[in-house]
């Protein structure tokens, strides 16, 4: 018999389950990260290799990395590189090297989803929502709390 998730109602507990009224924070997911050296090399290959093309390009100056972002369906593939070498992105690329960085999930409300993370006992890296790419608002969760993934919580 293959795994199957947890399923809190066949736990045994005959306590209502207190989520059952709670809407979901986590809308879609918006994007996937990934951390690159060479920003055009990398988009030279999701392009040749899967046809996916940039939507949107753009610096970030206080975060330190120039972006692409490649539409698949309703999300993104994210290709960031530092453009600075003080960056979060630069000092990952030189622990890690290139990878899968982070996930960026939408929400409503920015604000909400990070104080529910706090108030969760989640170890946050922003204390507050603050300006993203694109015109987002955004937050990011250290991945010390959330499984070892760094996790932006983004409001369109």
């Amino acid at each position: 018999m293959g795994i199957q998730a947890r399923n809190p109602a066949e736990s045994g507990d005959t306590g209502a389950d207190e989520s059952a009224d709670v809407a979901p924070l986590l809308t879609e997911i918006d994007h996937v990260a990934i951390a690159v050296h060479d920003l055009g090399a990398a988009i030279d290959y999701y392009r040749e290799t899967f046809g996916a093309v940039v939507d949107h390009r753009e610096v970030v100056e206080s975060d330190g990395v120039e972006e692409a972002l490649l539409k698949v369906a309703e999300s993104y593939i994210q290709l960031l590189t530092p453009t600075r070498d003080d960056s979060p992105v630069a000092k990952y690329l030189e622990r890690k090297g290139e990878g899968l960085h982070h996930v960026g999930y939408r929400v409503s409300d920015c604000g909400a989803a990070l104080d529910a993370v706090k108030a969760q006992g989640g170890k946050v890296i922003d204390e507050q929502p603050r300006p993203g790419s694109r015109g987002t608002t955004v937050a990011f969760v250290h991945p010390k709390g959330a499984f070892g993934t760094l996790i932006e919580l983004v409001q369109e």
